[in-house]
Order: C-alpha cells, then structure tokens, then sequence
C-alpha cells in the first residue's frame, strides 16, 4: 500500500463561499409568534406535521423524552404542554428528521468531496442508518456489521504496546447510562484518558467553584430564580442558546426581582421577551427583561466586579449593613484579605478597564447594596479565557459577601451547554483519578481501575498529534469542529491508525479521520429503545443537578443502528470475550442493571430507578446545606484574583466566538442570525464602527483573520465587515468557523479550557 493512498485530500473547513448575505437591524426582542413560527417550519419541513406535533408535546414531559438541546432543567410542578423553546424544536427536528442517508450515498461521494460541502449541508443530509467502516485504501465509507466493527476496535486496542495510547472522548448528548458504561468500559480497559466537551466549555466553573464552594456545580434551583430579588446574567446569550431560561427571568421580573446583564454585546433575549405562551407575549409588547446592562469589554469582568467590590465595602465601612457579616464570620473565610487586597486598585483605572460608563456601575452597586437575595448566572463569556477560572471566582466572592449562598432564591447559576453534560462527570466521565470513586469500583465491580491520571481534551489533541495516541473514539459529538486550532487538530486526528464516530448524523470529524475509520450510527434522544417489546428508557442530570427518566417515542431512523448503551455494552463483551468481573452484555440488555451498578459506584444516587421517576430527584449538594467541612478551615473561601492584562498591540484586536441563532454546539441548523440582523451568511465579523473606519474598513469588506501565538500565524479566511455595537477593540465571530485562530496551547489557568472568547487577531482585507 502506498503512503500516497494513506492520504486522503479531506478539508477541514469545507466551502469558503459567501451565500448571498442580507442584514436587517437587529431585533429587540426574542421568541413571540415568529420564535414559533420558526420552531413549526424547522419541525414540519424535516419531521412532517403529525410526526412533529407528536414529538413536540412528549418532550420535556414527565413521561417524554428530554430535549436534545441544552441543559436547561424542567419545572418542578410543569404548568404546561409545551415544555420546550425554539431552538429545542430545532434540536428536535434535526435529530428527528426523516431524510436518511442510504448506503449508496457513501458510493456517490467520496470523503475527499464530503469535505467540500459546508458543515450546515453536512448536516442536512440526514440520518445515518448503518455502521460504516472507511478503510486506508479507501476514501469511500461502506458498510461493516455490528460484529465486524466491533472486532475491528477490540484487534486495534489490544495491539496497542499501552493502554494510554487509546483515547475515549464523551459528549454531553449521553444518557447517565451509557456514559456510565462507557466511563467503566475504559477504565476497565486500562486507561483514564477520558476527555470531555466539559473540558472545552465549563471546567473553569469546576475547577473554581470547587475550590472556593467545595463542588463543582451550581447551588440553585430552578425556582430560585422566581423569587430572587436580583438575578446577574453574565457572558452569556440565553435567547439564543437556552430560550427557556427567559421564562424564568420573565417570573422574576414579575416577582418584583431586577435583571442585570453583563455582556459586551446586548443581546435580544435580554432586552425584550416575547412569551408566546401568554397573550402578552403573542400580541402584546412582552416582558422587558434587562433592567441594567453593562457592556463590559471583552474578559474585564474582573475589574468589574472588583470596582462594585471596592465601592460596596465604602457604603459597608459607613453603614454596616451593605456585607452579610453574621454569614461571612459563620461561613467564610478570607474577608480580612479580600478588603485588604481591594484597596489597591485605583477606581479609575477599574472604570478605564471594563469599559462601562461610571453610572451604569452606581446603578449596579445602589441595587446590589439593597438586595440580599442574588443569583449569578454565567456561561462560556466566563470561563473561555486565561483567567475563566478567576473571572468565577470573583462573582462568587460577590455573592460570599452578601451572604448569598446556601438560602433559597440565592447562590450560583452556571448554564451547562448540552443536555447531559453535568451528568456525564457525576458517573464518572473524567480524566483526573477520585480515589474514592476507584475505591468503589473495585469493590462493586470486581476490577482495579488504574491510579494514573488520563488526558483532557487539550492533551489528546496534543497526544494525538505528536503520535502517542492512536486509537480515538468518541461517544457523540463532531469533535474536530468542537475543538480549538482546527488545522492542528485535524492533523492529530489524522495520525491516528484509528477513529471512532459514534453518532446520528454525518459532521466533518467523520471526513478527517484516522488510517482507518468507523462511524457506529445510535439512536435519538426522542428514538424509542424496545427490548423484547418492552421500552426502555435513560436518566439525564439537568443543570441543577436533578436527575430524571427520559424515554422516546418515535420509531428509530433504521433496524440497524444501536442505543449508545447497548453498542458500548455489546464491544466490551467482545472486547473481554466474554470473561470480565462485569457482565457487560447483561447491562447492554438490561438498563436497571446499569442504574444498580451506577447507584452503588457513582456518589450521591440512590434508588435511581424508582426516584427518577416524574419529576425526579436532586443529588446532594453541599451548598445548599450550608457545608463546607471539605475545605480549608471548613468554610467557603474569598479569593485575590489578579487582572486580566492582554497587551494588544496597536493593529490587534480581542476576538470572541459565538453562536448564531440557528446552531447549537456546532450543529448548524441554518444560516441565519435574527436576532443580530444576519441573514443567509455565517462568514462575518461583527466590529465596532469607530474600529472600522479608524482601520479603513468599509460596510461588508472581506477581510481574513489572523492570530499570532507562538510565532506561528493561524487564519480564518474570507469574512465580511459588520458594523455592530460592541465594544472598542472587541470582535466577534462565528464559532466553529474561527475555531481555527484559538492555539491549542492558550488554556485558562488550571482547568485548560480554551481561549476562544478571547483570542488576539489582526484583520486585514483579503487579497
């Protein structure tokens, strides 16, 4: 075989083309009766209208399926029958969708023209319905039984010289079960090199609540946001990426409870909702949401909360009741060293860095003075950055100080991305060791898990690259576009003898692929799962830690694929041939086997598959008992956290990534973004006006895009200028498009979690 042959022309961007854009002013306001009108069109277009409405109506429901969307958690007491957002149906009817791909369609296209087409056309081709094995003489998928494939992946593991040489990858769309037989599955293989989309997304809310609140996780409820007295939504878009937490901001406010948004860009869902399940929200003029926003300049949260901080503690020092004091000297430790750290930063200074004009911050501050009951809410414009961990830690030292924490209507509020994401890390998905956790699966499931700690997603990639890891598999996701420094990791993943995809749908990680690539095709979250006429159902974790049962309703896209359990259950049997401490084929079968074996092993379930039934119950959560005895004095902990310093040069600008409001993640629904005014086009950069004509920029100029890390130049080629109202100096562009700019060795302290909201570029119009 030639090495000619072993390498295949695959791109990994697709088409650079423009496709005919169109701009509106953006819209001041999210959902109403055009957020369900896009929801029915996207359903009835790829589902058909009864199909549609069926699935619609389950979802989100006691006895339905969980949305394959975000992570948003369901109401306790559910008050109605449409339990789900826009963007939910969207995810829906993308997963649900009756286009399917044929085995023929594999004889058509080769990968090499597979790769041309845009990751929006890759993903409206449609389910796929059978395994598939892409072979090293071959750029042409075909098909492989389940038992071929299966014996493909057990030979390529057991001829590695180590386990570690093996990486197993998991995306948030998993059950709790399959997740939890997988995460056993690599342990009992010989390896803790389990990556995760947490790794790229919220370790750094991990990472920081951990060490100042002792969990990794957020301590509110759902309904705590209904009556807290003031809720501060940060980095974060929810009109767009969890359209159903405005319903609760929308209680709030009706609550009498005030809304701050912290943000660069002022998004719709936080200026005006449109409920369309009220007449208000259908005919009427909507909720305002925001009471104050402050445009705080790309990753200057810092000095933002550290100039509230210092003028909080002024009004404190005069009048004594601004800081929960009985709390802070009961629960917290460090206020004498906080104080003393804030006084040496200039308030002017402070003001310079976040960018927010100086009545907004006494707005804020006269609010948060008063209010003792305040929920911080964030997503990824917090923790992607040098310093995510710090940009957390300082919101949680604002709430420790007003005494914020451990009471109802009160405390964190981290917005998980996918909808299993939490639960994947509480049965075990992580790279790091808990000896503990190993303690019980040796004791409950006969094996020695190993004591070495495994790669994160930073370091498989690197792994991977540098030849040490040669055998990736990943349960879901579209890993390559997920992924920061594209082109590098495109590389990585092509010096592996071996891929693993297992997935719903055709993405580009299925086109930049090892020697040798399988795809193992697996049921939809909304996919009926019968086993000898019986329906089986899954347990998901939603953000605020509840665990409750899903179960599908629609007929599977084909006879031929498997659950994500069943398959992962079925290649350990083989795997082991059969002679493991784990019945491994037992549990592929029979899911309450799993959920046994998850309540014994995993920390803090019980009784799972009784108590997840209806609404379901909530794992432990030492927050909200008040019980901080695993840290440092045996109480919460007040943290210095230093100023971000970037060091623009005068042709530099900071780039953050974002969603368009048609995607999820990196599924690209379609290509247009209403609520910023785009249409039909996701190649732009969004500028502030004043940046564009002080660099000779015009209105809809194509520009390439460039960082500068290591001295190495990494580009995004051919973007149109945008004007928008975003910060001076501020960028911002469509992940993954410009995945590529962000290296795969500019991490946050700590947690590693990417850069991408805050990459340093220089635009220049393209040749």
């Amino acid at each position: 075989m030639s090495e000619k042959k072993l390498k295949r022309k695959t791109s990994f961007t697709g088409s650079t083309e423009f496709t005919n854009i169109k701009l509106e002013e953006p819209m001041r306001y999210a959902a109403g009766k055009l957020g369900v009108k896009e929801a029915l069109k996207h359903g009835f277009k790829e589902m058909g209208i009864v199909r549609s409405m069926r699935a619609l109506l389950e979802m989100n429901q006691e006895d339905g399926f969980d949305c394959p969307s975000c992570a948003w958690p369901n109401p306790e007491n559910p008050s109605t029958v449409a339990e789900y957002c826009e963007n939910g149906a969207k995810a829906l009817a993308d997963e649900a969708t009756t286009n399917k791909i044929a085995r023929q369609f594999f004889t058509k296209y080769s990968v090499e023209e597979l790769s041309q087409f845009t990751d929006y056309q890759l993903n409206k081709f449609g389910r796929l319905t059978e395994p598939l094995v892409l072979r090293p003489e071959s750029i042409h998928y075909e098909p492989i039984s389940w038992q071929e494939a299966y014996g493909l992946i057990s030979e390529e593991l057991r001829s590695l010289n180590d386990p570690n040489e093996a990486i197993f990858y998991t995306s948030g769309r998993s059950s709790n079960e399959a997740a939890y037989l997988y995460g056993m599955f690599v342990r009992a293989f010989g390896t803790n090199n389990m990556p995760d989309c947490s790794n790229m997304c919220h370790e750094s809310s991990g990472v920081a609540l951990s060490e100042t609140l002792g969990i990794g996780k957020g301590s509110t409820k759902l309904e705590d946001l209904y009556a807290a007295e003031v809720v501060l939504v940060v980095g974060q878009n929810p009109g767009t990426n969890h359209p159903r937490m405005l319903s609760a901001l929308e209680k709030c406010k009706q609550n009498g409870g005030k809304v701050i948004s912290i943000n660069p860009l002022e998004e719709a869902g936080l200026v005006n909702f449109k409920n369309p399940q009220n007449l208000k929200g259908l005919v009427g003029s909507g909720e305002d949401m925001a009471d104050i926003h402050l445009a705080v300049k790309i990753n200057q949260d810092i000095p933002l909360v550290k100039l509230i901080l210092k003028r909080l503690a002024e009004l404190d020092a005069r009048d004594k009741n601004v800081f929960d004091h009985d709390f802070i000297a009961q629960y917290v430790n460090g206020y004498d060293e906080l104080l003393a750290d804030l006084v040496q930063y200039d308030e002017q200074d402070l003001l310079e860095r976040c960018g927010v004009p100086e009545e907004k911050i006494n707005e804020t501050v006269a609010l948060l003075a008063a209010k003792e009951d305040i929920v911080v809410c964030w997503a990824m414009g917090l923790t992607q950055h040098e310093n995510g961990v710090q940009n957390i830690r300082e919101f949680v030292n604002l709430l420790l100080l007003k005494g914020a924490m451990g009471k109802p209507n009160a405390g964190t509020c981290p917005v998980r991305g996918h909808s299993n994401v939490q639960g994947d890390r509480s049965v075990g998905i992580m790279h790091y060791v808990d000896e503990k956790l190993n303690q019980r699966i040796e004791k409950h499931l006969g094996f020695v898990p190993p004591a070495e700690e495994g790669v994160d997603t930073v370091g498989a990639i690197k792994a991977m690259y540098e030849g040490r890891g040669k055998v990736f598999i990943c349960l879901g996701g579209n890993f390559l576009m997920a992924a920061n420094d594209t082109e590098y990791t495109a590389q990585a993943l092509q010096n592996c003898s071996l891929t693993v995809q297992i997935s719903t749908k055709l993405n580009r990680t299925h086109l930049v692929t090892g020697k040798t690539a399988l795809i193992l095709p697996t049921y939809g979250r909304s996919e009926k799962d019968m086993k000898d006429g019986k329906l089986r159902y899954f347990t998901m974790e939603d953000s605020m830690g509840r665990v409750r049962q899903s179960r599908g309703l629609l007929k599977p896209a084909s006879d031929h694929i498997k659950s994500e359990p069943e398959l992962i259950g079925e290649l350990a049997h083989v795997f082991f041939d059969g002679k493991h401490s784990v019945n491994w084929k037992a549990m592929a079968e029979d899911y309450n086997l799993i959920r046994q074996s998850i309540d014994k092993v995993a920390k803090g379930f019980d009784n799972t598959t009784e108590r997840s039934k209806g609404v379901g119950y909530y794992l432990p959560n030492n927050v909200r008992n008040l019980d901080f005895s695993m840290l440092p004095g045996g109480k919460a902990q007040l943290t210095l956290n230093d100023l971000p310093e970037h060091n623009l040069e005068r042709d530099e600008f900071l780039l953050m990534t974002i969603r368009s409001h048609d995607q999820f993640n990196t599924t690209i629904y379609g290509l247009d973004d209403r609520y910023r005014g785009v249409y039909n086009e996701r190649r732009v950069l969004f500028m502030n006006s004043n940046d564009m004509k002080s660099h000779g920029f015009k209105k809809m100029d194509v520009v390439d895009i460039s960082s500068h890390y290591d001295n190495k130049k990494r580009t995004a080629y051919k973007f149109l200028v945008i004007p928008y109202s975003i910060p001076k100096g501020n960028l911002a562009a469509y992940f993954p498009e410009t995945n590529v700019l962000v290296p795969y060795n500019r991490y946050a302290h700590r947690s590693k979690t990417p850069i991408s909201k805050s990459v340093k570029v220089t635009v220049v119009k393209s040749e």
